[in-house]
């Protein structure tokens, strides 16, 4: 029987580093990598862009349903994927039923069958861990204080060169944790065998490091 590839799953809260810390650690091993959060933003920017209110359950599940290969890839090139009203739109779809259980197939397949002569995979998102890959053989959970990443994400915003209002960055943070826990479907937790990576006091390399250091020691366990 073949190996199954390697898979590190890796998960935490909005602005926590891990989107940094997937592809750094992807590109170190050799892995293809997915930020699955990508594809709740790619609903949520379709729904925008059709003018249909992002509280629509069915209209939430259908647009999932109609993403394909090609229409993500197009939709994850947009610069308008990472600007704050998509990404506070890719909470609230995230959080309908239907819309986890359609991109469901999607993230599964691509950990199972990275493309490319990737070596594995590195997937990244909220449920990595306990839903899409819950037997891969690291799982990471990245977190940092909401006043720290409340920082981060005032400083992004800061350096596009708008004017953001730090009071109004951390209410949405916090906002955006308690949909993330509290969503009935895959809520936002640690997986039990998960390993803690608090880099609230960390750099980027720091965080690396620790990183690159726990998945090597589970890799060769």
């Amino acid at each position: 029987m073949t190996r199954p590839l390697p898979v590190v799953a890796i998960d935490g809260p909005a602005a926590s580093g891990k989107g940094t810390l997937a592809r750094r650690i992807a590109d170190a091993l050799g892995f293809a990598l997915l930020d699955t959060g990508a594809l709740y933003r790619a609903v949520a920017l379709s729904m925008i862009r059709a003018g249909t209110d992002l509280d629509d359950t069915v209209a939430a599940t259908e647009a999932a349903r109609a993403l394909t290969p090609d229409s993500i890839a197009e939709l994850t090139a947009d610069p308008a994927l990472r600007q704050d009203d998509t990404a506070a739109g890719a909470s609230r779809v995230s959080a309908v039923t239907g819309v986890r259980l359609a991109l469901l197939e999607f993230q599964r397949n691509f950990a199972a069958n990275p493309p490319g002569d990737a070596k594995g995979a590195v997937l990244d998102g909220r449920d990595i861990g306990t839903v899409i890959c819950p037997d891969a053989p690291v799982k990471l959970f990245v977190t940092a204080s909401v006043e720290v990443r409340a920082k981060r994400r005032y400083d992004e915003l800061a350096s596009r060169g708008e004017t953001p209002d730090f009071d109004a960055v951390l209410e949405d943070m916090q906002a955006r944790d308690e949909r993330d826990s509290q969503r009935a479907i895959a809520p936002l937790v640690p997986a039990r065998d998960s390993v803690l990576l608090d880099n609230s006091t960390l750099d980027v390399q720091q965080a690396f490091d620790k990183a690159m250091g726990i998945i090597q020691a589970k890799l060769s366990a």
